[in-house]
């Protein structure tokens, strides 16, 4: 039998799209498009300027950061 409970920074994914109402493909972009290049500064730039709280907005960079798509 195999497990496949998202685990990770995708567990946030579902909760994100449903509390900030864009899909998490358009939370990539934006961080993938930013002149930000570090994960705090990122996860920064979302909280001040899009008012996400601090888990979403980490999940978000560390899935980006790492390659994810």
């Amino acid at each position: 039998m195999t497990d496949r409970t998202v685990k990770g920074p995708a567990s946030y994914f579902p909760s994100t799209e449903k509390r900030y109402g864009r899909r998490v493909a358009e939370w990539l972009e934006l961080i993938r498009s930013s002149p930000l290049t570090k994960h705090m500064e990122l996860v920064g730039r979302l909280k001040a300027e899009h008012g996400l709280g601090h888990g979403h907005a980490n999940a978000l960079v560390a899935h980006t950061l790492a390659g994810g798509k």
